[in-house]
C-alpha cells in the first residue's frame, strides 16, 4: 500500500498571544483593623449622637455577672463585655450568657499581662489564645473589639493590635468600683455619681463584673441601676461598641 503523504506543515498563528494578566493590587490582610479606626486607643466614640457605651471587664472574678445581666435585661440596655481567655475558660457559662443576651464580647487578652513590656510575639499569642477560648463559647469572633489589660500600651502596641484586626477601646470614665469600699468611703452612690458627673456624648464607661478580692463588694453592679437611670434622665441612650463602629 502506498504510504500516506506527510501532514502539511502547521502555519504559525497570526494572532499575537494575549498579554499576561495584570495582577490586581494586593488586598489588605483580611484581619487589618478598619482604617478609620486604626492608630488610636479610643476614649470617646465619634458620631454616635447622644449615645454612651457601658463596658464591663471580666478578669479574675465573675461574682456580679448574673446581677449585671439581669439589670441590663430589666432596663433593655445593651452593653459590651471584655473578658480574658482565662475568664472564658473559668466561667464558660457566664460568657455564653453574655452572648446569648445579645451583648458583644470583646478580647481583653488571654492572661491579662502588661502589654507595654510584652514582645510583639507574646501580644499576638495573647490575642489569638483569647480569641479561641471566647469565640468557642460565643459562636462569633471577638474581632474587632479589644481592650488593653490595665489600659497599658505603647503606640507600637496599638499598631500590633490593629494588625491582628482589633480596635482598642479605652474609656472616658472609670467608675473605680473595682477599688472596693475603701473603709466605707466608697459606695454605690459615689460610684454612680462619678459616671454621671462626667457624662458626655460618646462616653465609654469602664465597669467590672467581679467582686473586690478583700471586701467582696460589687459596687459597679450595685450602682448600675443608678447609672442607667441617671444617664437616661440626662437624655442619653446606649450603644454597643460593635454598633458604634457601623
Amino acid at each position: 500500500a502506498p504510504t500516506p503523504p506527510p501532514p502539511p506543515p502547521t502555519t504559525p498563528p497570526t494572532t499575537p498571544p494575549p498579554p499576561p494578566p495584570t495582577t490586581p493590587p494586593p488586598a489588605p490582610p483580611a484581619n487589618t483593623a478598619p482604617a478609620a479606626w486604626a492608630g488610636k486607643d479610643w476614649e470617646v466614640l465619634p458620631g454616635v449622637g447622644s449615645n454612651v457605651a457601658l463596658t464591663f471587664d471580666g478578669g479574675a472574678s465573675n461574682s456580679a455577672v448574673g446581677t449585671i445581666l439581669q439589670t441590663l435585661r430589666d432596663y433593655g440596655v445593651p452593653a459590651t463585655f471584655f473578658v480574658t481567655g482565662q475568664f472564658a475558660r473559668n466561667y464558660p457559662d457566664d460568657v455564653r450568657a453574655m452572648a446569648n443576651a445579645g451583648h458583644p464580647v470583646g478580647n481583653h487578652s488571654d492572661t491579662h499581662p502588661y502589654f507595654s513590656t510584652s514582645t510583639n510575639v507574646v501580644i499576638r499569642q495573647e490575642l489569638s489564645a483569647a480569641e479561641r477560648s471566647i469565640s468557642a463559647l460565643t459562636g462569633t469572633t471577638t474581632v474587632p473589639l479589644f481592650r488593653f489589660p490595665y489600659g497599658d500600651r505603647t503606640n507600637l502596641d496599638i499598631q500590633v493590635v490593629n494588625g491582628e484586626g482589633y480596635v482598642p477601646f479605652r474609656w472616658t470614665v472609670d467608675s473605680l468600683g473595682w477599688k472596693g469600699l475603701e473603709g466605707g468611703s466608697r459606695t454605690a452612690q459615689v460610684t454612680c455619681d462619678r459616671v454621671l458627673n462626667t457624662a458626655t456624648a460618646g462616653q465609654i464607661v469602664l465597669l467590672h463584673v467581679g467582686a473586690h478580692p478583700q471586701d467582696g463588694s460589687t459596687l459597679d453592679a450595685d450602682a448600675l441601676p443608678c447609672i442607667i437611670e441617671g444617664l437616661q434622665a440626662k437624655g442619653y441612650g446606649f450603644i454597643t461598641l460593635r454598633d458604634a463602629m457601623r
